[in-house]
């Protein structure tokens, strides 16, 4: 089995992954979703836990062996980045989605170096937008960002249109559809489910659910 596919599994297994069709979910972005992810969930999962980190582990360094730190994206992957700067002996920051309100009002926590090269280390990708800003906020620096690692994406084309602006790329451990095929696998979800997720997946941005 792939990563993608293991991963997928896990994220079904332990219920990080709901399905609603009426009332469907909505995201900060304001789209109506008849899917959630919370990735969080993972990290009461010690088996899943350890292995998305593994994972990560393993991309950094096969793609990314001149990383000098790793910066996770708030709140959702804080832990999970620290994990990972864990495993591989890196300084570890992380990334508010704005400034704090007191104190110092930082907006990056952590010791950063502006000549650092970091790995951006996401729960989730979705448009990309809260992804981006943590990453754009890491540039403003005038600290190089070698790419974002994410556990799962909806694999939207608005995604990659947002990380293009910041001329950075992303990474995911799973998406889509490979949550679909395992979703399937396991008949996690009824065929009028499916109907209407691939309905969605089509326009998401205009997508709303059916009252009644």
């Amino acid at each position: 089995m792939t990563t993608r596919n293991k991963v997928a599994e896990d994220l079904l297994k332990i219920k990080a992954v709901q399905f609603s069709l009426n009332p469907a979910f909505t995201w900060a972005s304001g789209w109506r979703s008849p899917i959630y992810c919370d990735n969080r969930k993972t990290l009461s999962h010690p088996e899943v836990r350890t292995f998305i980190r593994d994972a990560f582990v393993e991309q950094v360094r096969a793609e990314y062996p001149e990383a000098t730190g790793i910066a996770g994206v708030a709140t959702g992957a804080i832990a999970q980045g620290a994990l990972v700067a864990d495993q591989l002996g890196l300084p570890f920051i992380y990334i508010r989605s704005k400034a704090k309100g007191h104190g110092m009002q930082n907006l990056i926590e952590g010791a950063l170096d502006p000549a650092g090269k970091y790995v951006v280390i996401e729960d989730l990708i979705s448009t990309g937008m809260s992804s981006a800003r943590a990453v754009s906020a890491l540039l403003e620096t005038g600290a190089t960002v070698l790419g974002t690692l994410a556990i799962f994406s909806y694999g939207f084309p608005k995604a990659k249109e947002t990380f293009n602006a910041t001329g950075t790329s992303f990474d995911t451990l799973t998406n889509m559809q490979a949550l679909m095929e395992e979703a399937q696998k396991i008949d996690y979800l009824r065929p009028e489910e499916k109907a209407v997720i691939e309905s969605w997946q089509q326009a998401p941005d205009q997508w709303q659910p059916t009252e009644g």
